[in-house]
Protein backbone atom coordinates (compact mmCIF):
# COMPACT_ATOMS: atom_id res chain seq x y z
CA UNK A 1 0.00 0.00 0.00
CA UNK A 2 0.66 3.57 -0.19
CA UNK A 3 2.90 4.59 2.67
CA UNK A 4 1.14 8.07 3.97
CA UNK A 5 -2.23 9.08 3.25
CA UNK A 6 -4.15 12.05 4.12
CA UNK A 7 -7.38 11.42 6.03
CA UNK A 8 -9.94 14.41 5.25
CA UNK A 9 -12.50 13.47 8.40
CA UNK A 10 -12.90 14.62 11.49
CA UNK A 11 -13.88 11.44 12.95
CA UNK A 12 -11.64 9.89 15.81
CA UNK A 13 -12.96 6.49 15.00
CA UNK A 14 -11.56 6.83 11.19
CA UNK A 15 -8.22 7.94 12.51
CA UNK A 16 -8.10 4.52 15.42
CA UNK A 17 -8.91 2.41 12.19
CA UNK A 18 -6.53 4.09 9.99
CA UNK A 19 -3.79 3.29 13.22
CA UNK A 20 -5.21 -0.17 13.92
CA UNK A 21 -4.27 -1.23 10.50
CA UNK A 22 -0.80 -0.05 10.77
CA UNK A 23 -1.94 2.85 7.74
CA UNK A 24 0.68 5.76 8.02
CA UNK A 25 -1.81 8.91 7.82
CA UNK A 26 -2.26 12.65 8.82
CA UNK A 27 -5.46 14.40 9.39
CA UNK A 28 -6.75 16.93 6.84
CA UNK A 29 -9.12 18.84 8.46
CA UNK A 30 -10.80 21.28 5.23
CA UNK A 31 -12.89 23.58 5.89
CA UNK A 32 -16.74 22.45 5.70
CA UNK A 33 -20.12 22.27 7.90
CA UNK A 34 -18.07 19.05 9.77
CA UNK A 35 -20.96 17.26 12.02
CA UNK A 36 -24.12 18.61 9.82
CA UNK A 37 -25.66 16.16 7.31
CA UNK A 38 -25.53 17.27 3.91
CA UNK A 39 -29.25 17.39 2.25
CA UNK A 40 -30.88 14.27 0.72
CA UNK A 41 -31.49 15.40 -2.79
CA UNK A 42 -35.91 14.83 -4.15
CA UNK A 43 -36.04 11.49 -4.69
CA UNK A 44 -32.05 10.20 -4.39
CA UNK A 45 -32.30 6.61 -3.13
CA UNK A 46 -30.46 6.44 0.04
CA UNK A 47 -27.66 3.93 -1.91
CA UNK A 48 -27.02 6.60 -3.77
CA UNK A 49 -26.87 9.59 -0.97
CA UNK A 50 -24.17 7.69 1.07
CA UNK A 51 -22.20 7.51 -2.04
CA UNK A 52 -22.78 11.26 -3.53
CA UNK A 53 -22.07 12.48 -0.15
CA UNK A 54 -18.32 10.74 0.28
CA UNK A 55 -17.35 11.99 -3.26
CA UNK A 56 -18.23 15.71 -2.37
CA UNK A 57 -16.05 15.47 0.79
CA UNK A 58 -13.53 13.75 -1.39
CA UNK A 59 -13.59 16.31 -4.81
CA UNK A 60 -13.89 19.07 -2.02
CA UNK A 61 -11.08 17.75 0.07
CA UNK A 62 -8.86 17.87 -3.51
CA UNK A 63 -10.32 20.97 -4.57
CA UNK A 64 -8.74 23.20 -0.90
CA UNK A 65 -5.51 21.36 -1.03
CA UNK A 66 -4.57 21.94 -4.72
CA UNK A 67 -5.70 25.77 -4.63
CA UNK A 68 -3.03 25.65 -1.71
CA UNK A 69 -5.35 25.39 1.73
CA UNK A 70 -3.10 24.64 4.84
CA UNK A 71 -3.77 22.66 7.37
CA UNK A 72 -2.45 24.19 10.00
CA UNK A 73 1.57 23.28 11.98
CA UNK A 74 2.99 20.39 9.88
CA UNK A 75 3.34 17.26 12.74
CA UNK A 76 7.08 15.85 12.13
CA UNK A 77 5.80 12.85 10.76
CA UNK A 78 4.38 14.16 7.70
CA UNK A 79 6.65 13.30 4.78
CA UNK A 80 8.49 16.22 2.95
CA UNK A 81 5.80 15.65 -0.35
CA UNK A 82 2.53 15.43 1.87
CA UNK A 83 0.61 17.49 -1.03
CA UNK A 84 1.05 14.41 -3.49
CA UNK A 85 -0.50 11.76 -0.86
CA UNK A 86 -3.67 10.04 -1.62
CA UNK A 87 -6.72 11.99 -0.02
CA UNK A 88 -9.43 9.20 1.83
CA UNK A 89 -13.04 10.34 2.91
CA UNK A 90 -16.03 8.81 3.98
CA UNK A 91 -19.56 8.98 4.80
CA UNK A 92 -21.88 6.66 6.86
CA UNK A 93 -25.48 6.56 6.96
CA UNK A 94 -28.22 4.67 8.58
CA UNK A 95 -31.11 3.34 7.04
CA UNK A 96 -34.72 2.16 8.02
CA UNK A 97 -37.50 1.75 5.75
CA UNK A 98 -36.03 3.50 2.98
CA UNK A 99 -35.50 6.89 5.83
CA UNK A 100 -31.89 8.06 6.41
CA UNK A 101 -31.37 8.33 10.10
CA UNK A 102 -28.77 11.12 10.25
CA UNK A 103 -27.53 12.98 13.55
CA UNK A 104 -29.62 13.60 16.34
CA UNK A 105 -30.44 17.40 16.34
CA UNK A 106 -30.70 17.32 20.10
CA UNK A 107 -31.96 14.29 23.06
CA UNK A 108 -35.17 14.12 22.35
CA UNK A 109 -34.91 13.36 18.59
CA UNK A 110 -31.46 10.60 19.69
CA UNK A 111 -34.31 8.80 22.04
CA UNK A 112 -36.88 8.95 18.83
CA UNK A 113 -34.24 6.97 16.83
CA UNK A 114 -33.34 4.30 18.99
CA UNK A 115 -36.68 3.47 19.88
CA UNK A 116 -37.25 3.36 16.08
CA UNK A 117 -34.61 1.19 15.85
CA UNK A 118 -35.38 -1.11 19.35
CA UNK A 119 -35.97 -4.64 18.36
CA UNK A 120 -35.28 -3.66 14.41
CA UNK A 121 -33.41 -4.74 11.44
CA UNK A 122 -31.45 -1.58 9.68
CA UNK A 123 -28.94 -0.83 7.08
CA UNK A 124 -25.87 1.05 7.67
CA UNK A 125 -23.71 2.26 4.74
CA UNK A 126 -20.36 3.42 4.37
CA UNK A 127 -18.86 4.69 1.19
CA UNK A 128 -14.89 5.44 1.14
CA UNK A 129 -13.48 7.59 -1.51
CA UNK A 130 -10.00 7.76 -2.44
CA UNK A 131 -8.83 10.68 -4.20
CA UNK A 132 -5.35 9.83 -6.04
CA UNK A 133 -3.42 9.81 -9.32
CA UNK A 134 -5.85 12.22 -10.36
CA UNK A 135 -9.21 10.30 -10.21
CA UNK A 136 -11.59 9.07 -7.39
CA UNK A 137 -12.16 5.77 -6.48
CA UNK A 138 -14.81 4.48 -4.29
CA UNK A 139 -16.13 1.01 -2.72
CA UNK A 140 -19.30 0.95 -0.15
CA UNK A 141 -19.32 -1.41 2.58
CA UNK A 142 -23.66 -2.28 3.89
CA UNK A 143 -23.93 -4.13 6.95
CA UNK A 144 -26.85 -5.26 8.45
CA UNK A 145 -27.64 -4.65 12.24
CA UNK A 146 -30.33 -6.44 14.31
CA UNK A 147 -31.25 -4.12 17.48
CA UNK A 148 -32.74 -6.28 20.62
CA UNK A 149 -35.86 -4.37 22.06
CA UNK A 150 -34.84 -1.21 24.30
CA UNK A 151 -36.61 -0.09 27.55
CA UNK A 152 -37.73 3.19 28.00
CA UNK A 153 -34.85 2.91 30.50
CA UNK A 154 -32.33 1.89 28.27
CA UNK A 155 -32.78 4.54 25.58
CA UNK A 156 -32.73 7.46 28.39
CA UNK A 157 -29.94 6.02 30.08
CA UNK A 158 -27.74 6.01 26.63
CA UNK A 159 -28.88 9.24 25.85
CA UNK A 160 -27.76 10.80 28.72
CA UNK A 161 -24.58 9.05 28.56
CA UNK A 162 -24.12 11.40 25.68
CA UNK A 163 -22.40 9.23 23.08
CA UNK A 164 -25.84 9.30 20.46
CA UNK A 165 -24.46 12.86 19.28
CA UNK A 166 -22.71 13.14 16.04
CA UNK A 167 -23.27 9.75 15.33
CA UNK A 168 -25.35 8.39 12.68
CA UNK A 169 -28.27 6.75 13.80
CA UNK A 170 -27.76 8.01 17.25
CA UNK A 171 -25.68 5.16 18.18
CA UNK A 172 -21.75 4.02 18.36
CA UNK A 173 -21.35 0.58 17.65
CA UNK A 174 -17.72 0.36 19.13
CA UNK A 175 -19.07 2.18 22.55
CA UNK A 176 -22.06 1.24 25.06
CA UNK A 177 -24.65 0.72 22.34
CA UNK A 178 -22.58 -2.54 21.33
CA UNK A 179 -24.79 -4.03 23.76
CA UNK A 180 -27.83 -3.62 21.93
CA UNK A 181 -26.54 -5.79 19.00
CA UNK A 182 -28.06 -8.73 18.67
CA UNK A 183 -26.91 -9.55 15.45
CA UNK A 184 -24.52 -7.72 12.64
CA UNK A 185 -23.98 -8.58 9.32
CA UNK A 186 -21.37 -7.18 7.31
CA UNK A 187 -18.74 -5.05 8.52
CA UNK A 188 -17.92 -3.93 12.25
CA UNK A 189 -15.79 -1.30 11.52
CA UNK A 190 -17.84 0.04 8.72
CA UNK A 191 -20.53 0.23 11.08
CA UNK A 192 -18.20 2.23 13.03
CA UNK A 193 -17.31 4.37 9.84
CA UNK A 194 -14.63 3.48 7.86
CA UNK A 195 -14.61 -0.42 6.63
CA UNK A 196 -11.24 -2.10 6.85
CA UNK A 197 -11.59 -4.28 4.11
CA UNK A 198 -12.42 -1.98 1.50
CA UNK A 199 -10.04 0.77 2.48
CA UNK A 200 -7.30 -1.46 2.39
CA UNK A 201 -8.24 -2.77 -1.05
CA UNK A 202 -8.95 0.54 -2.37
CA UNK A 203 -5.32 1.21 -0.98
CA UNK A 204 -3.48 -1.46 -2.57
CA UNK A 205 -5.00 -1.14 -5.76
CA UNK A 206 -4.12 2.35 -5.66
CA UNK A 207 -0.54 1.23 -5.46
CA UNK A 208 -0.60 -1.10 -8.15
CA UNK A 209 -2.17 1.93 -10.54
CA UNK A 210 0.50 4.13 -9.68
CA UNK A 211 3.62 1.75 -8.67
Amino acid sequence: MTSFILLASASPRRHEILDQLGIPHGILRVPAPEGEDEPRLPGEPPADYVRRTARDKAERAAAWLASGGQPGPLPAAWPAGWREAPILCADTTVILDGEILGKPRDAADAARMLRRLSGRTHAVHTAVVLAAGGGFHEAVSISTVHFQPLTAGDIARYVASGEPFGKAGGYAIQGRAAAFVARLEGSHSGVMGLPAHETVRLLTLNLQCTG
